[in-house]
């Protein structure tokens, strides 16, 4: 059966995905650093140049130029000019941490939930459609993605997760849910999948889309929607609860 894009040309898509909304320098900094910390963008990758990166966000040239110096400043990126220059990623510990809690910090618990609830219809909505349009070959090829991530390291899970459900997208053969699940991947995802960082979280996700894989190849929709959905769901309900320990008193900056 055929697929719109592999999934790993999928990841990669969502970051560069265009911003809904007015195309601040703040929008462009958020995307690239989330794709960072979430590993989509590793280090030492090299960007796009800045006419390719503001054409493929729809912002003008001058927003890309001032997020990336932002970038620099705070040592995520650090560009090199002349022959085989760019814009190169650096990626150091600390500054995941650092990141990650100030973002989940932002976010209300009724944002969270909210999030869940719109993944939820998106992802759920995906994987009962791949049940029914999905072949044997395709079936294989979900194992063989889950197979090959090492559930033992949060960087590769993450990816993982983002990869599969693109995938589940990809296989729905709907444009619209690729479409959406893209969109969501670049920019909530990042926050989404925080969960990986977890040892049980990361045995659940495996468990999940092993389970999901199943209900897939069984030709079950209704199974594969249930399950997926009960999977955002526990995600949803680590971060509400990560949020309340990051919030308490002796925790607070």
């Amino acid at each position: 059966m055929p697929r719109f894009i592999h999934p790993s040309t999928l990841t990669k898509e969502a970051v560069f995905a265009p911003l809904e909304g007015v195309g601040r320098a703040v929008l462009v900094e958020k995307r690239l650093t989330d794709a960072i910390v979430l590993g989509v963008l590793e280090h030492g990758d090299r960007l796009p140049r800045e006419a390719d990166l503001a054409q493929s966000l729809g912002v003008a040239t001058v927003t890309v130029r001032e997020a990336l110096e932002s970038l620099r400043d705070n040592g995520l990126i650090k560009t090199v000019r002349g022959r085989g220059g760019g814009s190169f990623v650096i990626r150091h510990p600390d500054d995941k941490t650092r990141i990650e809690n100030a973002r989940i910090q932002g976010v209300s618990r009724g944002d969270l939930r909210d999030i869940g609830v719109y993944y939820s219809i998106i992802g759920a909505g995906a994987a009962e459609r791949a049940a029914k349009h999905a072949s044997i070959d395709d079936v294989k090829n979900l194992r063989r993605m889950v197979g090959i991530t090492d559930f033992a390291e949060e960087g590769s899970t993450r990816r993982s997760e983002m990869n599969f459900h693109l995938e589940l997208a990809a296989l729905s053969l709907s444009a619209r849910l690729v479409h959406e699940e893209i969109r969501f991947q670049a920019e909530i995802g990042p926050i989404l999948w925080m969960s990986m960082q977890d040892d049980a979280c990361r045995a659940s996700s495996r468990d999940a889309h092993l389970q999901i894989v199943q209900a897939i190849g069984d030709v079950d929709g209704e199974a594969a929607r249930r399950l997926t959905t009960n999977h955002i769901a526990a995600t949803v309900d680590w971060l509400i609860d990560a949020k309340s320990e990051l919030e308490t008193p002796g925790n607070l900056p």
